[in-house]
């Protein structure tokens, strides 16, 4: 098997694991903030540290590899993954069960970024696309698992033991890594920039915690605030402190390509509104309906499925229009179907909610293959490890973001009716708020040329050669 199938599939173990374990928690949510003694909603927490986890650490991961070889990294971020889940499994307590999904986010942000990067230095520019399909498609299997199988499992046993699937699979991981990667590394590195992580790494925790905290949660309004207060000064030091570093943590220097910018820029922006599904959907699905997890489970899987289905087509779709026609109507069409989340009722029949779940899925599915292969159409090689640096950064912070603000603005419609408690009619502006911001990526995606990325999507070879036109000796 070549290396753009071989590769992906191995760096897709990491990514089945880490899908299927946050999708098996979102739909276990309001069983697990019952069995902890917490309101559903203040499990936000557990989703934002995971994120923020992510955030803090993937800036490192790049380094690392370039240090001890992606091979040692990978396999190293798997047992730190699996350690996580064991800890979250004993969990008696918001504060140990947040605590234990910051210890899965380290693992996972040396897991996946360090593979991805695997398969950026040993997969040719040509047939990045096909290696990116190839990497998603096991990895959406996940997703298609995890929200029947959490529902299951929280139904008919312990929701503790939805932490012990990632054992088995993140074995699975570290064996065929020791098996099929070569332990990558560069032969130059710089130095680590620990300056620059002593300001980002405290400065996003701060300031995402500050944001997830807002509201009746976990800490008094003025210490919420003052989080982000001191995050953002943080964070505002960095921006100086990179601008003057020749090697920062995270190479803001690399915006300058237009493709870059616009996949880390747009697919941020449109990551906020996808990302505040998993967080939503459940809570309306249980809370607002009613269900028990398993029949939630077994709608919402419903999106991922069409995520399947539809990502193979995603190189034929960008070889017929490119990049830019792609993601500018895709953009728009799979907000709207966002919003449409929010017009669901307890009346509304299952079979419909399945439908549109899927279609939008899909629509979503096509939207990040552009996102994640344009990102690296114009870099050079040896820009490779800080691209997937930066992007994974903005991928994570907007992730947590999408939870954060869906959290803000569900908590807000119902203090809006006098309610303490969220109800169902509260879900219809927060899947709204969401859906704008996403929606918002469209203008990004509109700054980038006709023929941005063609060298990548295929369509400059198709341009070049138009029917009737001559061939040459």
């Amino acid at each position: 098997m070549p290396p753009s199938r071989i590769v992906p599939l191995v760096v897709a173990t990491a990514l089945f694991m880490e899908n299927t374990d946050s999708t098996v928690i979102a739909t276990a949510l309001p069983t697990i903030a019952a069995s902890l003694g917490e309101d559903p909603i203040a499990l936000k927490l557990a989703l934002t540290a995971y994120l923020v986890s992510l955030a803090i650490f993937i800036p490192v991961s790049g380094w690392m590899a370039d240090r001890y070889g992606a091979r040692t990294v990978f396999r190293a971020a798997l047992g730190v993954f699996m350690a996580g889940s064991l800890a979250c499994a004993a969990a008696d307590g918001l504060t140990g069960f947040v605590a234990a999904r910051f210890l899965q986010g380290l693992g996972g942000a040396m897991m996946v970024p360090v593979g991805r990067l695997v398969i950026l230095r040993s997969v040719p520019k040509s047939e990045l696309v096909t290696a990116l399909a190839y990497l998603t498609i096991p990895a959406l299997i996940g997703p298609i698992l995890g929200p029947p199988l959490g529902g299951l499992i929280t139904t008919w046993l312990d929701w503790r033991w939805i932490f012990f699937i990632n054992i088995p699979i993140g074995v699975a991981g570290i064996v065929l890594a020791s098996l099929y990667f070569e332990d990558l590394r560069e032969a130059e590195r710089p130095p680590l920039d620990v300056a620059g992580f002593l300001m980002l790494a405290p400065g996003l925790a701060a300031m995402m915690l500050g944001l997830a905290s807002l509201g009746r949660h976990l800490l008094p309004a003025w210490l919420s605030w003052g989080c982000l207060g001191g995050g953002a000064a943080l964070l505002a030091l960095y921006l100086r402190h990179a601008a003057r570093t020749a090697q920062p943590l995270l190479r803001l220097d690399l915006m300058r390509h237009p493709t870059f910018r616009a996949a880390v820029t747009g697919g941020s922006l449109f990551r906020i509104g996808t990302g505040a599904i998993p967080f939503l959907l459940p809570l309306m699905l249980q809370i607002g309906f009613g269900l028990d997890a398993l029949q939630s489970g077994l709608i919402t899987f419903a999106a991922a499925a069409g995520a399947l289905f539809v990502k193979t087509l995603g190189p034929r779709i960008l070889r017929t229009f490119g990049f830019r026609a792609v993601m500018v109507t895709n953009a728009g069409l799979a907000a709207a179907f966002l919003a449409v989340n929010g017009l669901f009722t307890a009346q509304t029949p299952h079979l419909l909610i399945v439908a549109l779940l899927f279609l939008g899925g899909c629509l979503r599915s096509v939207q990040f293959t552009c996102i994640n292969a344009i990102a690296y159409a114009d870099l050079e090689q040896r820009e490779m490890s800080a691209a997937t640096s930066l992007a994974s950064v903005a991928q994570q912070i907007s992730l947590s973001l999408g939870v954060t603000l869906g959290a803000l603005v569900l908590e807000g419609a119902a203090a809006w009716h006098g309610r303490t408690e969220i109800a169902a009619a509260d879900f219809g502006p927060a899947f709204l708020a969401v859906a704008l911001i996403s929606g918002s990526s469209v203008l990004a995606f509109r700054r980038l040329s006709p023929d941005a990325g063609a060298e990548v999507s295929g369509r400059r070879v198709a341009d070049a050669a138009p029917a009737g036109a001559p061939g040459r000796n």
